[in-house]
């Protein structure tokens, strides 16, 4: 009896000893892999800084913020168990796990059926864009994108809007109305352009009849409206602006939101063709955010907000994030909270490109969200053109030759 028992206490011991080196094997390989993350994740933060600049979007920095405090919590529960309470919300549990590992080699999110054709169709992708400068606002968010799949036309003919955008002091030059692809002329030296790719997007409060922020989209009152006052308020500062106000659903024959921007890119090189001395691009949009992530009160008022978008697939986004960074740092020390920031977007977060590889002076600038009024959006304008014009001439000032010495 004592030779069993013996030999029973040393069969436990064994399987104690096997137990704990198995416990001791997957510690030691999910230290290792763990490690290995970390010393990937810092080689490619140091060669994309050094070696690859080609998208703003893969950095290595945005990766780290992104990571959330549930997964460094989840890491100690790994050797806390009593951390893991919710095995469904473990992060690396097996379900969880095997998400990840489907999503990352496919790009598809099983537990979204929308992932399975967001990659075709841009605005369905949520995902977050790349924070590249940081505003001062209150209410930061990332800018959201829609694709509309139909505009409830019907519904708008029987009830039409009746606002028209607020008139600009006299005195200065209103641009044409086109809807026929033709950017109109303007007075003086015309060296910027402002066009709208989405010219249809809306806004609610100028929508009769419309509660729905995603059929916040109009042929009648849009945000060409926004254009018009942008351009108006440059001209009025002694810059030439040229207004695009072409509705592309209405004038494109057999329009496809999906090709916006190749229609766009048409009226860009179309207003280059017109108009030699163009420098500068603005494509205006409207977001698709809730209101309190698109709106601040100021002194009394509400603005809408504005966002600066980059398009990471452009090789030289760089020099466009410059020229949008001048315009933001004027908007912020006179406004601050007016701008949400710099961001980049690659394919997968909305077009990716935007023209911008048109011109290094090419930008994006959503002003509002489908819950904003034509007269905040107009408040937010005013200041816009500010900056900008304020950026135009000192670069001016900067390329003007120096004058030459006078002759003793």
């Amino acid at each position: 009896m004592k030779w069993t028992s013996a030999t029973l206490n040393l069969s436990h011991v064994r399987k104690t000893f096997q137990s704990a080196s198995s416990v001791g094997k997957t510690f030691f390989i999910l230290s290792a892999a763990t490690l290995a993350i970390f010393v990937l994740v810092g080689v490619g933060g140091y060669l994309q800084n050094k070696v690859i600049t080609t998208s703003p979007v893969s950095s290595m920095k945005s990766l780290a913020a992104s990571v959330t405090n549930q997964f460094f919590i989840d890491m100690l529960g790994m050797e806390v168990p009593h951390l893991n309470k919710d095995q469904k919300k473990f992060t690396f549990s097996q379900h969880n796990v095997f998400h990840f590992a489907f999503q990352f080699l496919t790009d598809i999110n099983p537990s979204d059926p929308k992932s399975l054709v967001a990659s075709e169709v841009p605005g369905m992708d949520a995902n977050k864009s790349t924070v590249l400068v940081k505003g001062s606002e209150a209410n930061p968010s990332d800018p959201v994108d829609y694709n509309p799949v139909s505009t409830d036309l019907e519904a708008e003919a029987k009830n039409p809007p009746s606002p028209t955008p607020e008139p600009i002091p006299t005195g200065t030059t209103t641009p044409t109305v086109s809807q026929t692809g033709q950017p109109p002329k303007s007075a003086g030296d015309n060296v910027a352009f402002i066009y709208q790719t989405h010219s249809n997007e809306s806004f609610l409060p100028e929508l009769k009849g419309v509660t729905d922020p995603d059929k916040a989209y109009s042929d009648k009152v849009n945000i060409i409206s926004v254009g018009q006052r942008l351009a108006q308020n440059l001209e009025k500062d002694g810059i030439g602006a040229v207004h695009s106000q072409t509705i592309y659903p209405s004038t494109v024959k057999n329009f496809e939101y999906p090709y916006s921007y190749k229609y766009s890119l048409k009226t860009l090189q179309e207003a280059a063709a017109q108009h030699p001395d163009l420098q500068y691009y603005f494509d205006l949009h409207r977001d698709s955010a809730a209101r309190n992530k698109t709106t601040v009160t100021i002194d009394g008022k509400d603005y809408a907000q504005v966002y600066f978008i980059i398009g990471g697939k452009n090789p030289n986004w760089k020099k466009n994030e410059e020229f949008a960074n001048k315009i933001h740092q004027v908007l912020e020390a006179k406004h601050p909270g007016i701008s949400k920031g710099i961001h980049a977007k690659e394919a997968s977060e909305g077009n990716g490109l935007y023209n911008q590889n048109f011109s290094p002076n090419n930008i994006l600038i959503e002003v509002g969200g489908p819950y904003n009024s034509l007269e905040e959006c107009y408040r937010t304008t005013d200041w816009l053109a500010d900056a900008i014009s304020e950026v135009i001439l000192n670069a001016k000032k900067v390329d003007a030759p120096a004058a030459s010495p006078k002759q003793s």
